[in-house]
């Protein structure tokens, strides 16, 4: 089974999501580097966020600041269940009021006076190192009031520089650069399928060439640059391949007229010989003409104007198919019967299915015994078929539809094949319904074309 190639978006889309993953990775290690080996602006960091994150309990009651700190809060700074460390809080007013504290003696060793008017933030080291010991305090604004949250934290208990690394990651970092990138892949996405639409219109143009149209040509409006050179060379090389067929066209036709003449000058001085041998070259000339005049079919076939289909009648293209190949079809002691089921007009070129149907009846001649009964049936609807009696087609190329194949009584089956080739000019469908010694019916639907 053979692997699709993959799309441009994709390929794309894949890339970018690499790229963008890798540019995150690097873009957090420099961000952790940059915080890990600073001390002074992770600590800050480290306060603002506990300092903030204990602001929370501050709250109004009765028209009085309190500070009443909830489970999560008492778990989080209050209760170490015996970790090494400690945690140190307290809350007071720009005038000195405690509205909180969990120290006594080590608030006074690690906080600044209660006298001393609080600053917006202040900090200082207690000791150097990690895990950090540090004491700070930030001011908040409740109701008018500016309170002070203070907060010493001793070798860190709780992981509280950890926590603030990944929230500073996480906030200025993952959250902003991953919206970013899903950005990034939509617009991506959306520009390639914008770009690539006039691709797809050409595609479809390719598919519903007609191989017969000389001036077929893909589009290029709205093409990008780079596909527009692409298809500017294959355009290029459509001319060139319609130049090439017009060519063999025209040696196909060309040479099959310019023999039919020397052939009935043959056939004109054979026939004032009196001898066996001049008749079975006369047979042998004929055999050679009819090949010619097949050739020259399949050659005009090949070179169908579109303006030559117009609207016609299968029966009266059929009857005067019937009474034209009469002598023929008596002359080699057969007959011919016409039958008409009313048909329904079909757009159609009148001298290709002309020839179609003389084929069928032409191969029907001469490859069944003398008294064959063919019967040339015209509907009902837009419909023909050829009938006979006769032996049935024993070498029916089903397998082998290339020009040129040799069959086992010798011809070469071009009848056949300009019949379908006629038919696939028109859209035709067509049926064979045929046994040894029950006969062959040829049917051909024109239902497309009605």
């Amino acid at each position: 089974m053979r692997k699709r190639n993959p799309s441009l978006i994709g390929i794309v889309a894949r890339r970018i999501i690499a790229f963008s993953l890798l540019a995150m990775v690097l873009q957090i290690g420099v961000v952790f580097a940059d915080y890990w080996f600073d001390d002074d602006k992770l600590s800050v960091l480290m306060l603002q966020q506990e300092t903030e994150t204990l602001s929370r309990a501050i709250i109004t009651h009765d028209g009085l600041l309190t500070y009443e700190p909830d489970h999560e809060l008492r778990e989080r700074y209050l209760e170490l269940d015996g970790r090494a460390g400690a945690i140190y809080v307290r809350v007071r007013t720009a005038s000195g009021s405690v509205l909180f504290s969990n120290c006594t003696t080590e608030c006074a060793e690690h906080f600044l006076p209660l006298s001393v008017n609080a600053p917006n933030f202040w900090k200082r080291l207690i000791e150097p190192g990690k895990p950090f010991s540090v004491a700070g305090g930030e001011s908040f604004e409740r109701d008018g009031v500016s309170v002070l949250v203070e907060l010493a934290i001793l070798k860190d208990p709780n992981g509280f520089m950890y926590g603030a690394l990944l929230h500073e990651m996480f906030d200025s970092m993952i959250v902003p650069m991953t919206l970013m990138f899903c950005l990034v892949i939509c617009a991506t996405i959306w520009s390639i399928r914008s770009a690539l639409r006039p691709v797809a219109m050409a595609v479809r143009a390719a598919d519903a060439i007609d191989p017969r149209d000389s001036g077929a040509r893909l589009p290029i409006m709205r093409m990008p640059q780079e596909i527009e050179r692409l298809v500017s060379a294959v355009n290029r090389l459509l001319a060139r391949v319609a130049d090439l067929v017009q060519s063999q066209k025209v040696f196909s036709s060309s040479i099959a007229h310019e023999i039919r003449t020397p052939v009935s000058i043959a056939k004109m001085e054979l026939s004032r010989i009196d001898d066996p041998r001049a008749r079975n070259a006369e047979r042998d000339l004929d055999a050679l003409t009819h090949i010619l005049e097949q050739l020259t079919s399949l050659a005009r076939a090949d070179a169908v104007d579109p303006s030559a289909y117009q609207r016609a009648s299968l029966s009266e293209i059929g009857a005067e198919v019937a009474q034209a190949t009469a002598p023929f079809v008596f002359d080699h002691e057969k007959s011919i019967e016409f039958v008409d089921h009313a048909t329904t007009p079909v757009t159609v070129i009148p001298a290709l299915v002309e020839n179609m149907l003389r084929n069928l009846i032409e191969n029907a001649v001469k490859h069944n015994p003398p008294g064959t009964r063919i019967v040339l049936t015209c509907g009902p609807g837009p419909q023909v078929s050829v009938e006979d009696d006769g032996k049935g087609l024993v070498d029916l190329p089903e397998h082998n539809e290339d020009l040129g194949y040799v069959k086992r009584s010798g011809q070469l089956g071009l009848g056949l094949k300009i019949v379908r080739r006629i038919a696939e000019l028109h859209k035709a469908r067509i049926w064979i319904d045929t046994a040894p010694d029950r006969g062959t019916k040829i049917t051909i639907d024109f239902a497309a074309t009605a």
